[in-house]
């Protein structure tokens, strides 16, 4: 379970705690978190600045080392009548809790991802996403993110990712 305040860690079985991964370990965290997300996901549907048909996601570092970034929620991307499809809520947390990794100069793929939807995304109104660090050893990161909308949590989520090299374009 996420608790509601963006440093609570959640229990999660397998990974040890090395550390958590702290905004004073990053300065300059929002220069780290464009020139990684630049480098190595230009391209993304969510966040990429090069790809012509993507919502192009402007993620912002905090001080208290979580990420977030408002989503505007429009109306093609509804499933059923209103309603945000549940595919592009997932995507946004994921693609959150990866600029999150970003911010740091990780750049790490999703091995495992579990989403709690916990109310609807309502179409046309902006919904805000953050992520944060909770746990990181050798190449794991575990991750939380947070949609809301209003005051409102609507979805959370957590994950697992997996270092990987970068590819340094």
């Amino acid at each position: 379970m996420i608790d509601s305040g963006p440093h609570r860690e959640a229990p999660v079985t397998g990974v040890e705690t090395e550390r958590v991964i702290a905004a004073n370990e990053a300065p300059g965290a929002q220069a780290v978190l464009e020139a990684t997300g630049n480098s190595e996901h230009a391209q993304c549907l969510f966040c990429g600045k090069l790809n012509p048909i993507g919502f192009k996601l402007a993620f912002h570092a905090r001080d208290d080392g979580s990420v977030h970034a408002v989503f505007s929620c429009e109306r093609p991307l509804q499933s059923y009548p209103e309603t945000l499809h549940g595919g592009v809520i997932a995507a946004l947390l994921d693609s959150a809790m990866t600029n999150c990794l970003f911010s740091r100069g990780v750049v790490a793929v999703t091995a495992e991802l579990t989403v709690r939807f916990l109310s609807p995304v309502l179409i046309d109104h902006p919904a805000e996403v953050t992520a944060f660090i909770t746990r990181a050893r050798g190449p794991l990161y575990v991750l939380q993110a947070e949609l809301r909308q209003g005051k409102t949590l609507t979805a959370r989520a957590q994950a697992t990712f997996v270092k990987r090299k970068s590819t340094g374009h």
